[in-house]
């Protein structure tokens, strides 16, 4: 019992004399420093003229990367359009009313008006389509080559159809 209650104190692991030198017994003492490790991997990767990686430049582009990108823009600049009339609502003078006879004062052509509706419309409709394809995904089902394709293209052309029917509004 002797014996082994001094093995268990040399150890550093015994109840009456608490130590810490078991957490950092084993660690070896680090040579160099966290920037020099990180200049020594720059230098080899520009010595070896690596691209930075992840990079755009290396990755053929596709349409399910164009699409997801677009989702994730079209999502955040959703969400900033519609919190800045939140706030331009809660903070500026005046009516909706106002503001829409403001609009009609510019005089601005049907085209123009017409191109408006369409670049508010579009990103809703994108964004709508491609949220359902993605809720499709959460299902497991298509997510096969051929079917990426063409849920990609459906959601486009949907998107671009919708948001032509609704700037005709």
């Amino acid at each position: 019992m002797a014996l082994l209650l001094r093995t268990l104190a040399r150890q550093g692991v015994c109840i009456s004399r608490p130590t810490y030198s078991v957490l950092y017994r084993h660690a070896a003492p680090m040579g160099t420093t966290a920037k020099e490790e990180m200049n020594k991997f720059w230098s080899k990767n520009a010595k070896l003229n690596r691209p930075m990686s992840p990079h755009l430049t290396i990755y053929k582009w596709s349409v399910p990367m164009v699409m997801s990108i677009t989702f994730r823009g079209t999502g955040v600049g959703l969400s900033g359009a519609i919190s800045a009339f939140a706030v331009a609502a809660l903070v500026l003078p005046g009516s909706y009313p106002h503001y829409l006879d403001l609009i009609h004062s510019l005089s601005v052509g049907p085209y123009l008006i017409g191109l408006a509706k369409f670049g508010i419309a579009f990103p809703v409709s994108y964004h709508t389509f491609n949220g359902i394809r993605h809720l499709w995904w959460d299902l497991g089902k298509g997510f096969r080559i051929p079917e990426v394709y063409r849920t990609g293209y459906t959601v486009i052309g949907l998107s671009i159809l919708t948001s032509i029917a609704l700037a005709y509004l």
